[in-house]
């Protein structure tokens, strides 16, 4: 704690703030990690304690050196419950989750959940999956039918679930070539999204858009070769 502590910094732990992380917290830089998880390696044990302290980044680096084929689903619940804002659930349990061999199983169960966390980090792990893994270890009609599910039911999601599955058609259209096409339609139809219907700072997402985007710098098919830092 105290070596995290030495790397926190002001700026970012405001920047951090400002997106729903609460005391305490250092505001350490992700890449100021790197070197401090190559020292410990994976370590369930001292990772678990991490994230037990609430501290963000000491859950945050948790993750980081959790071992995710060692974690069960019960543990993944307990660190789940213990998310109370988006880049816990969706930067570190669905990261640790999609480098599991219950990945899917995990994910699906929370997408079910109607809880807004929950489906957030589901639809997030499944972003981070099909980002990394081959498009083989997939199963197409249950793809299929989860874009389906959230061309449905987007503009009545919670927030963070929404903003998700948003994320979900995106990654669906670049890195999971069976259901390119039709990932880009279903985007196509949905058009811009709203997150926050305030008149005076409306938040919304525009999935298309970031898919066009991407397809014009030849991204199609991008696989990332890790998924955690």
């Amino acid at each position: 704690m105290k070596e995290l502590a030495s790397l926190g910094k002001e700026r970012i732990k405001k920047s951090y703030m400002g997106r729903g992380a609460k005391e305490p917290l250092f505001g350490v830089a992700t890449g100021a990690m790197k070197p401090l998880s190559k020292k410990i390696g994976i370590n369930q044990s001292l990772a678990e304690e991490l994230y037990a302290t609430g501290n963000f980044d000491a859950m945050y680096f948790a993750g980081i050196i959790a071992d995710p084929d060692g974690m069960s689903e019960e543990d993944y619940d307990r660190w789940m419950d213990a998310a109370y804002f988006f880049m816990i659930s969706d930067y570190i349990v669905a990261v640790t989750l999609s480098e599991s061999d219950i990945a899917q199983k995990v994910a699906d169960r929370w997408i079910r959940s109607g809880e807004d966390l929950k489906m957030s980090g589901g639809y997030s792990c499944y972003c981070w999956l099909l980002g990394n893994r081959k498009d083989s270890e997939f199963d197409k009609e249950k793809l299929r039918s989860m874009m389906r599910h959230v061309k449905e039911t987007i503009h009545e999601a919670p927030q963070n679930a929404k903003k998700a599955m948003g994320e979900f058609l995106y990654t669906m259209a670049l890195s999971y070539l069976p259901l390119h096409e039709e990932a880009v339609e279903i985007a196509e139809e949905l058009g811009e999204i709203m997150l926050m219907k305030d008149e005076k700072n409306p938040k919304t997402i525009h999935p298309i858009a970031s898919i066009r985007k991407e397809l014009d710098r030849g991204r199609l098919g991008f696989k990332r070769k890790y998924v955690r830092c």
